[in-house]
């Protein structure tokens, strides 16, 4: 059983910002985005990127977009040294993306990071140290003025060192690590002596880095916290805000959303979320948020699927198949209410209009998926999605009634199978049901569900003449069973579909008649859909038929129809 929790944790304290303006605010343009997928996502890894994969996400970062990239931690790393090296030797840095490479606040770390990048056109140098109190008194046992200096000094050391290669722009990133633990007086002093010993000005432009290093508090004490000190950060118009959630309760987006809000003005984080513990920031999630909100991400992710497996290959971390907006499932509907529900916003979507389809948040096809797994067939379907399916695959348009009788069919099968049942599935199902007198499958128990009707049938078509007659028309049917018996049954009517019921000697009657095109031009075939009643049987019976001729589809309709009558019939004796 659980401990007590009042008696060993402690909430962070809320922060005394009385006139708070970032609940009231809304977001309106993208933040700066900096991937760091190379650095933090790759230190989370069990089994660290190699130079090759390294370059390979690189090279996918810059294609979606992203104009900042922390391309490593150099001085820590021999890969990342070579890999910063390489990336800068050979000219692989587009003239848009900025590179970033973090470091301690160790005079030989900071030599050797200035190595790594000397020559590169520009590039961010990522400074950083813990100052809550619990690192200060048990990690380091230094004070806050201690620390200070401590920055003040490895700054100066830095612009000592970047002095001497004035073909490169250098930009400081400045983070004090554990900030969302801090007091947030420490925070600021600490920030503004980093940015007066930078001496961030017009020319000198600077980035302070605000992390929620181990995520503690609520989205909305975060959001504080970055209002707080977005109010009082010297040379504030000098000064990039950024902020770098992690996602240890589970709310990195929420809360870079709201630090959004709360005058944050760059969000650093990895793709899909990859980071030490439970991550950092999901930069995809986060990005096609704002464009569900009519926001422009400036990110391409319109062909999110071969993202998502560059990101898998290069870190050997699959994607959760419910992961928002990339999962192989989120645009996936079993219920068969939501199935209903999306078919019928499909129907009324029109290409001009503002998205308006019931629980999709987005169009999948801005995604670059299609909405081949939109609706997918289980024992939880229903007839709305099971409808979809036949008509967006096979332009079989089902009358309502149909749907009902077809999607207890359908969801018997899947029941008994025990699995989900694919558009190819569903069509065979309905060619077995109602069009073809065929051998039951044994892939998906239809012996169990399908043959007794499928063996029994004894209205197969074969060829009919249809002549004039006092009555209307006199049809001449050919008929075959199942084991391939041949007879010849004649009837008269005021139409073919009277004729054939005439013919059968079979008390039906056909209560509604339906005609579809399976396509356009002079060889589409038709598709005839009768729904017939037995005195005998309980309830109605569909029946369908499909030909070049509507005369022909219309007969073996009622063959069909009358099929199913006499296996149900037979299945009972």
């Amino acid at each position: 059983m659980l401990t007590d929790p009042s008696q060993k944790y402690r909430a962070i304290a809320p922060v005394d910002l009385p006139e708070r303006r970032w609940p009231s605010r809304t977001l309106r343009q993208a933040p700066t985005w900096l991937s760091t997928d190379l650095r933090d996502g790759n230190q989370a890894l069990f089994e660290p990127m190699n130079r090759e994969r390294k370059l390979r996400l690189f090279h996918e970062l810059v294609r979606i977009g992203f104009k900042e990239i922390e391309v490593g931690f150099p001085a820590a790393s021999r890969i990342d040294f070579e890999t910063v090296r390489h990336l800068i030797d050979e000219h692989l840095i587009p003239d848009d993306v900025t590179p970033m490479v973090m470091t301690q606040l160790r005079a030989d770390l900071i030599t050797e990071t200035v190595k790594s990048v000397a020559g590169a056109r520009r590039v961010i140098v990522h400074f950083y140290n813990a100052i809550a109190p619990a690192w200060r008194e048990i990690v380091f046992g230094m004070s806050v003025p201690q620390i200070i200096t401590l920055v003040e000094d490895h700054i100066a050391l830095f612009r000592r060192l970047t002095a001497v290669h004035p073909e490169t722009e250098w930009i400081l990133q400045y983070s004090p690590e554990t900030f969302c633990m801090a007091e947030l007086e420490v925070s600021l002093e600490v920030c503004n002596a980093a940015i007066r010993a930078w001496d961030a000005g017009p020319r000198r432009r600077m980035i302070i880095n605000l992390p929620t290093t181990v995520e503690v508090s609520t989205p909305n004490v975060f959001a504080d916290q970055i209002e707080w000190m977005d109010r009082r950060l010297e040379r504030r118009e000098h000064i990039i805000l950024s902020v770098h959630p992690h996602n240890d309760r589970g709310t990195a987006v929420a809360c870079a959303e709201q630090a959004m809000l709360a005058g944050a003005q760059r969000v650093e984080g990895c793709l899909f979320g990859n980071g030490e513990r439970s991550g950092n920031v999901d930069v995809v999630t986060l990005a096609l948020n704002l464009y569900t909100q009519g926001i422009a991400p400036g990110l391409d992710f319109s062909d999110i699927a071969a993202l998502a497996r560059v990101a898998e290959e290069c870190t050997a971390l699959p994607i959760h198949p419910r992961h928002p907006y990339v999962g192989d499932l989120v645009f996936t509907a079993f219920s068969g209410s939501h199935q209903d529900a999306i078919a019928k916003g499909f129907a009324a979507q029109r290409p001009d209009a503002p998205w308006r389809v019931p629980y999709l948040p987005i169009d999948p096809t801005d995604l670059g998926r299609t909405y081949d797994s939109i609706v997918r067939v289980n024992s939880q379907s229903g007839k709305g999605g099971i409808a979809f399916l036949l008509q967006r695959d096979h332009h079989i348009t089902m009358p309502r009634r149909m749907q009902v009788e077809f999607s207890a069919i359908v969801q018997a099968l899947a029941d008994a199978s025990e699995t989900e049942l694919t558009s190819e599935h569903l069509w065979d199902v309905f060619e077995r049901t109602y069009l073809a007198p065929v051998q039951a499958n044994p892939d998906f128990s239809y012996r169990t569900f399908l043959a007794p009707v499928l063996e029994q049938r004894r209205f197969i078509y074969r060829r009919h003449c249809l002549h004039p007659h006092p009555d209307g028309e006199r049809i001449v049917l050919e008929l075959a069973d199942t084991e391939g018996n041949v007879r010849t049954v004649e009837g008269s009517g005021n139409g073919p579909i009277a004729a054939t019921v005439a013919a059968l000697g079979l008390a039906l009657r056909i209560d509604s008649y339906e005609e579809r095109s399976l396509g356009v031009g002079a060889n589409a075939q038709a598709l005839a859909i009768v729904e017939a009643a037995l005195p005998t049987v309980p309830g109605s019976r569909f029946g369908v038929g499909r030909h070049e001729n509507i005369t022909t589809a219309s007969i073996m309709a009622v063959l069909s129809a009358a099929s199913r009558f006499a296996g149900e019939e037979q299945g009972k004796g």
